[in-house]
C-alpha cells in the first residue's frame, strides 16, 4: 500500500507497506507518514489474494475498494470500479489479468500520472505472470496501463519509469 496524499500537491509518496512483512516494522512506516493508522481514509485492493488483504483490520476507520465495491464498517455499496473517483486525482481502472479482478488505480501528479498496479511483480515482469488467470487479458491490461502512466508502482517491487525493456 502507499499513501496518497489528496491534501497536497505532492500526491504520491514512497509504499509505506508491504503486506507480507512483520507488523512491527509497517507500524514504524506508517508512523513516520501519519500519527495513526486511523488516519489513513481510503484503502484500495488491487485484488483479493491474501498477501494483499490480510491486514486491512490495520486500518478501522477506512473505506476499502475493490473491483465492484466500497466497504466501510459493515456497510457495503455496490459500484464497478472503473472510473470510479476516489478523489479528483485518483481514479480506479479495471486491469483483469493476474486475476479476473484485479484494478489499477491511477493518481495524477505534477509530474504525471502514477499507476498502482499488480500487473507488474517488479519492473523486470516477470513476462509471463505464473499465476495469472488470463494472460491475453494480462497483456491487454498492461498495454491500457503503459498509454496512460509515467511512472508504475508494481505489487511487490519499487516504482519504475515503464521503457522499451519493459514487460507489455
Amino acid at each position: 500500500m502507499s499513501k496518497i496524499d489528496p491534501g497536497s500537491d505532492r500526491r504520491v509518496s514512497r509504499p509505506v507497506y508491504r503486506l507480507r512483512r512483520g507488523t512491527g516494522r509497517r507500524h514504524r512506516q506508517l508512523g513516520e507518514l501519519v500519527d495513526s493508522p486511523n488516519e489513513i481514509t481510503d484503502v484500495v485492493f488491487s485484488h483479493h489474494h491474501p498477501d494483499h488483504t490480510l491486514n486491512a483490520a490495520l486500518f478501522p476507520k477506512a473505506r476499502f475498494h475493490d473491483f465492484w465495491a466500497i466497504y466501510q464498517g459493515d456497510v457495503w455499496s455496490g459500484r464497478p470500479a472503473e472510473g470510479f473517483a476516489l478523489s479528483p486525482s485518483i481514479h480506479l481502472i479495471e486491469t483483469p489479468g493476474h486475476t479476473p479482478q484485479d484494478i489499477t488505480s491511477l493518481v495524477s501528479t505534477s509530474g504525471g500520472t502514477v499507476a498502482f498496479t499488480h500487473l507488474w511483480w517488479s519492473a523486470t515482469g516477470p513476462a509471463e505472470d505464473p499465476l495469472a488467470s488470463d494472460p491475453s487479458a494480462l497483456h491487454r491490461s498492461r498495454a491500457r496501463v503503459l498509454e496512460i502512466a509515467g511512472l508504475i508502482v508494481p505489487g511487490h517491487g519499487a516504482p519504475f519509469k515503464p521503457s522499451a525493456e519493459t514487460p507489455r
